[in-house]
C-alpha cells in the first residue's frame, strides 16, 4: 500500500514528548502536516491525537510505521494509519423508512461522503428500487425470532466477504444482537429518532408530542450490546412548538436524523472519532 497522504490516530496514556516526538518523525520522513488535533481527557489521563500528513512523493505505509517504531515503543502508542485516497466500504441497513438512506447516498453521489456502497440490506422489500437504480447490489432478509441468528450470520459474512468498515443502520429496525454488537464493536453506526437518552423505546415523537417539549431532536451513535447506549458521535435538536401536530415533530425529525447520520458517518470515515470508554473524542473539521 503506498499513497502521499496518511491520516495518523494515537490513542495512549498521557505523558510529556508525544507530540514533539510523532511530528519530528513525521518531518524526517518530508511530511507536511496538514491538520493536527488533540486532546488530553484529565478523569482518564488518556490523550488523543489525530493527524493528517502529505508527504512529498509516494509513500509505503510500512516506511511511516519504521519512523514511528521508536515513538510507538517508547510511549506505548495504539497506532492506526489510514489511507486518505482509499475510499472506504460500506453497507446501508433500512428497513421501510429510507429518507436517512436517500441523504446517504445523495451526499455520497455529490461528493461530500467518501464512501463506496458495497451493499444495501433489508429486512423488506422497498428499499429494492432504488438500489436496483443506484446499481447497488440489495439483500433482503427478513428477521424473525426463528431466523434472526441465521440472518445475522448472513450479515457478518456479507461485512467478511465485501471488505466493508462500516455498517450503518439508516433507520433499520431490528435489534442487533448482542453477540454481532460485540462482534462490530466500533463498525457499526445508528441512527436514533430521539435525542437520547431521553424518550426512549417505540414512538419517541409521539411521547415528546405528548411532554410538549420544545426542543427534539436524534442521535447517531455506535452500537453496542446496551440498547441505544452506545457511544455517542454526534447529536442534533430543533426547537418545536405548541402549534405543531405529532406528524409536524415526525417530519422535522426525519430531516435531522437525516443529517445527523451523515454527519456521523462522515466524521467515522475520516478518522476523526475515537473511542475513549464508553464516550468519543470526535476532532471535527
Amino acid at each position: 500500500m503506498s499513497s502521499n497522504s496518511y491520516t495518523l490516530r494515537i490513542a495512549c496514556d498521557d505523558q510529556p514528548g508525544i507530540v514533539s516526538a510523532v511530528t519530528t518523525a513525521m518531518a524526517s520522513r518530508g511530511a507536511n502536516i496538514a491538520e493536527s488535533n488533540q486532546f488530553w481527557d484529565r478523569k482518564t489521563n488518556k490523550f488523543f491525537l489525530r493527524m493528517s500528513c502529505l508527504f512529498p512523493e509516494i509513500i509505503e505505509r510500512d516506511a511511516i510505521e519504521l519512523a514511528l517504531k521508536p515513538s510507538v515503543d517508547r510511549f506505548n502508542l495504539n497506532l492506526k494509519i489510514a489511507d486518505e485516497t482509499r475510499k472506504p466500504k460500506i453497507i446501508i441497513m433500512v428497513s421501510k423508512f429510507d429518507h436517512a438512506m436517500l441523504h446517504l447516498l445523495y451526499q455520497i453521489k455529490t461528493g461530500w461522503l467518501d464512501a463506496e456502497v458495497v451493499a444495501i440490506v433489508s429486512n423488506h422489500e422497498d428499499a429494492r428500487k432504488v438500489a436496483d437504480q443506484e446499481e447497488i447490489p440489495f439483500h433482503c432478509w427478513p428477521v424473525n425470532k426463528e431466523n434472526k441468528a441465521e440472518q445475522e450470520e448472513k450479515l457478518a459474512a456479507l461485512v467478511q466477504e465485501t471488505g466493508a468498515e462500516l455498517v450503518i443502520l439508516a433507520r433499520y429496525m431490528q435489534v442487533i444482537s448482542n453477540e454481532l454488537s460485540t462482534k462490530l464493536f466500533g463498525m457499526i453506526i445508528n441512527i436514533h429518532h430521539s435525542f437520547l437518552p431521553s424518550f426512549k423505546g417505540a414512538k419517541p415523537y409521539h411521547q415528546a408530542y405528548d411532554r410538549g417539549v420544545k426542543l427534539i431532536g436524534a442521535t447517531a451513535h455506535y452500537v453496542t450490546p446496551d440498547l441505544d447506549e452506545g457511544p455517542i458521535i454526534e447529536q442534533e435538536t430543533e426547537r418545536v412548538t405548541h402549534t405543531m401536530s405529532a406528524e409536524d415533530f415526525v417530519a422535522t425529525g426525519r430531516d435531522i436524523e437525516s443529517r445527523v447520520l451523515a454527519r456521523a458517518v462522515k466524521y467515522h470515515l475520516e478518522g476523526r472519532v475515537m473511542l475513549n470508554d464508553h464516550r468519543t473524542v470526535v476532532f471535527t473539521p
